[in-house]
C-alpha cells in the first residue's frame, strides 16, 4: 500500500503535466489561427479599399468625360444657333433685295 500511494502520485503528476503541454500547444494554435485570420483580414480590407479607389478613379474619369461632352453639347448648340442666324439673315437680305 505505501508503494501504491506514491506511484499514483507520480502517475497523476505525469498526467497533469502532459495535460498542460497540449492546453499550451492548443493555446499557441489557437494564437496562430487568430494570426492569421487577422492578417488575411487586413489583405482584404486593403483590397477593399484598393477596389474603392479604382472606382473612386472610374467615378472621376466618367465625371470628366460628362463635363466634356457637356461642353462640346454647348458649343454645338452655339454652333447651330450661329449658322441658323446667319441663314435667316440671308434669307431677309435676299427677301429685300428681290423687292
Amino acid at each position: 500500500m505505501k508503494k501504491l500511494f506514491p506511484t499514483l502520485l507520480a502517475l497523476a503528476l505525469v498526467i497533469s503535466i502532459s495535460s498542460c503541454r497540449e492546453t499550451v500547444d492548443k493555446a499557441q494554435d489557437a494564437a496562430d489561427d487568430a494570426s492569421d485570420a487577422i492578417e488575411n483580414a487586413a489583405d482584404s480590407a486593403g483590397d477593399v479599399m484598393e477596389s474603392a479607389g479604382d472606382a473612386m478613379d472610374a467615378v472621376e474619369a466618367a465625371g470628366e468625360d460628362a463635363v466634356d461632352a457637356a461642353e462640346d453639347a454647348v458649343k454645338a448648340v452655339e454652333d447651330a444657333a450661329e449658322a441658323a442666324s446667319e441663314a435667316v439673315e440671308e434669307v431677309m437680305e435676299s427677301s429685300t433685295d428681290g423687292n
